[in-house]
């Protein structure tokens, strides 16, 4: 019995569980959005991660195959310069950031003398050699935490841990909304760099936010790569939590779903005429959503209404009415009338349209 208890005890002492990493999509598995051009603002390629800046630079993001060897990964998030910044102003910018929700995150104990260290890992191939930032923000504090690392190799896979402190005087809400920022800077201005570094520091000096960052948006050449990115409560990094791609991909549809068209239709839901000019029916999303998404279609007429022999085109750059954060009702006004009550289906019929729910944090 003795025995027994001894080997129970160093199991779990050792053993690591599972649901540690608090990124979703860390793997790059998931991109609903698919690559994405011309990217000022915004997503695309891998979902969860958000292109930002203030200047001239932009990006292609796409998911790309590119990845660090023997690791376990099969993507990468890759962000191509496209239209080059290669002189940097006081108060430009550029940023990769990935948003985690408060609700998810009360377990670090911020606000509190119990306020938890955590860690990052992740992998990241850059075009330029010497300082990055990574950054941790405390949304609802307004407060930074800034970590220098450095590539010592361009274009080269390279592996980065950090360990970040706690946040102390002020809580992470417990809602929906935004709880940490975690960013990687591409470029930064003198009214982001021109101040002082200090490792590890919970800072609200905007000027100390990514001191040292290398620009790498200098050149059209330049391609920037992420993946396996993990964050864990505790000091030490432990091994990446492969997750399947359908449990990533239903975490990512919390926050973005993207209904696509096929060749043959594709069936979104049923409903019936509502008068001779109006179809009305119900419509339910792939999961509950963060919050009621904001639709959107690509192109007009890319959803229809259909009934046995007939397709009512539609007004439906605003499909819906009564929207919440899993249900909402088609509303479509038709070009053309039939009879009062009948029955109908409503349809995606051209391949390359789709239907987007966003509730991105």
């Amino acid at each position: 019995m003795a025995l027994s208890k001894l080997r129970s005890a160093s199991f779990e002492d050792t053993a690591i569980h599972g649901n540690r990493n608090l990124i979703i999509n860390g793997a790059m598995q998931v991109a609903q959005r698919g690559t994405v051009t011309g990217v000022t603002n915004g997503y695309g390629g891998p979902d969860r991660a958000k292109y930002i800046k203030n200047g001239a630079a932009i990006v292609t993001l796409s998911q790309d195959t590119d990845v660090p060897s023997g690791q376990g990964f099969t993507s990468s998030m890759k962000f191509d310069v496209t239209t080059a910044d290669s002189s940097i102003a006081a108060g430009e910018y550029a940023l990769i950031q990935h948003f985690i929700e408060a609700q998810n995150l009360q377990h670090l104990k911020y606000g509190t003398t119990d306020a938890v260290k955590c860690t990052i890992q992740f992998w990241v191939k850059s075009p330029k050699t010497g300082t990055h930032i990574f950054e941790v923000v405390h949304d609802d504090a307004a407060y930074y935490n800034a970590h220098q690392y450095t590539i010592s190799t361009a274009n080269t896979w390279q592996k980065v841990e950090i360990t970040f402190d706690g946040y102390q005087p002020t809580a992470i809400n417990n809602d929906n909304g935004i709880g940490l920022q975690i960013n990687w800077w591409l470029a930064a201005g003198s009214t982001f760099s021109g101040g002082t570094y200090n490792e590890n520091t919970w800072h609200n000096t905007v000027a100390n936010r990514a001191v040292g960052q290398v620009n790498a948006v200098d050149s059209t050449s330049n391609n920037f790569y992420l993946t396996g990115i993990q964050l864990e409560v505790g000091e030490q990094a432990t091994p990446f939590e492969h997750r399947s791609y359908a449990d990533e991909l239903s975490s990512c549809q919390r926050y973005f779903q993207r209904w696509k068209g096929a060749t043959q239709g594709r069936a979104l839901g049923q409903g019936m005429m509502y008068g001779t000019n109006l179809a009305l029916g119900m419509f339910n999303y792939k999961k509950t959503m963060r919050t009621t998404p904001t639709a959107s279609v690509t192109a007009a007429n890319t959803i229809i209404a259909y009934y046995v022999g007939a397709v009512l085109t539609a007004n439906d750059t605003a499909p819906f009415d009564n929207m919440g954060d899993s249900t909402a009702r088609f509303n479509l006004a038709t070009t053309s009338s039939t009879t009062n009550g009948r029955g109908l289906h409503f349809f995606i019929t051209n391949s390359t349209d789709s239907l987007d729910l966003d509730a991105e944090l």
